[in-house]
């Protein structure tokens, strides 16, 4: 399977169901992986809530290359006009960062509810994103795995749970957010890439060997030196790193699929090191 195919039933609900949310809440924390910041962000959200502020949390940053985390927060700042936080999660003042900035970004909003003479009440955020970029993750660190739950308010289904962050901040519990075409391969492989696509939908032989490939051509030092290849080794391919592993089959045939799985595996780990497969300079324009 040479194709990345799209996509489960539930994500086409959630976002049919994703502006009707957006509505009901004063901020937006998108979670971005930031080995893959181009390729994991949902592009239309600012479309579907043009007047809400918003913080982007470039997520996963233990394992993405430090030189370009900052060049996608200062491109991501300058487009989107809003704060971004480079972060893996595992520092608790990352948190509080991010629970300062919901206040703030809330302040106006609150006082435009008194100047109405509205009662205060507490700010309503909600965490969107792709699979598998950290949005459970963040949630779970803002909540500090005390799922609180604040009920069903006006509107909003079953589903749809409020969670009480602290006394100022609640936060609506959503699912993963996916676009319901993607036209564009690179991105998709790449998503894949980081596990934010389900199995059934690709071929990992298809993806590792691709994952290969984009390494070699980054970051051919490193890939040759996790799997004890020389420099001058022309190519690395799956074939190559199954035989250097001595991962064979019957018949000494190299065992492609263990080694596409493995790879896979240490990439999304953290493993073979620290990677970024989205190049500000691959864009052109963004």
């Amino acid at each position: 399977m040479n194709h990345i195919h799209w996509y489960p039933g539930h994500i086409a609900k959630a976002q049919k169901q994703l502006k009707e949310k957006l509505n009901l809440v004063d901020v937006i924390i998108e979670v971005v992986d930031a080995r893959i910041p181009h390729s994991s962000k949902y592009k239309t959200t600012d479309m579907l809530c043009p007047n809400k502020p918003k913080i982007i949390i470039m997520n996963k940053s233990d394992v993405s290359d430090e030189k370009y985390n900052k060049l996608w927060a200062d491109i991501f700042k300058e487009k989107y006009n809003c704060d971004v936080i480079v972060t893996s999660l595992k520092n608790k003042s990352d948190i509080n960062i991010i629970i300062n900035k919901v206040l703030a970004l809330s302040n106006e909003i609150m006082q435009k509810r008194i100047d109405k003479g509205l009662l205060p009440r507490a700010t309503r955020t909600m965490v969107i994103g792709m699979p598998n970029v950290g949005k459970s993750s963040t949630i779970n660190k803002l909540i500090k795995r005390a799922k609180t739950k604040t009920g069903a308010k006006a509107g909003v289904t079953r589903q749809q749970q409020w969670v009480r962050i602290n006394d100022k901040i609640e936060l609506l519990d959503t699912p993963g957010i996916i676009p319901t075409t993607q036209e564009d391969q690179t991105q998709a492989l790449k998503l894949a890439c980081v596990n934010s696509i389900g199995d059934n939908a690709y071929d990992s032989v298809y993806v590792a060997e691709n994952l290969i490939k984009l390494l070699d051509s980054q970051y051919p030092n490193k890939i040759r030196e996790y799997f004890d290849f020389p420099q001058n080794e022309k190519e690395i391919n799956l074939e190559k790193i199954a035989l250097k592993r001595n991962w064979i089959l019957k018949g000494e045939k190299a065992d492609i699929t263990r080694t596409a799985n493995v790879i896979l595996s240490c990439f999304r780990e953290g493993k073979m090191g620290k990677f970024t497969l989205d190049k500000p300079e691959d864009y052109g324009s963004i």
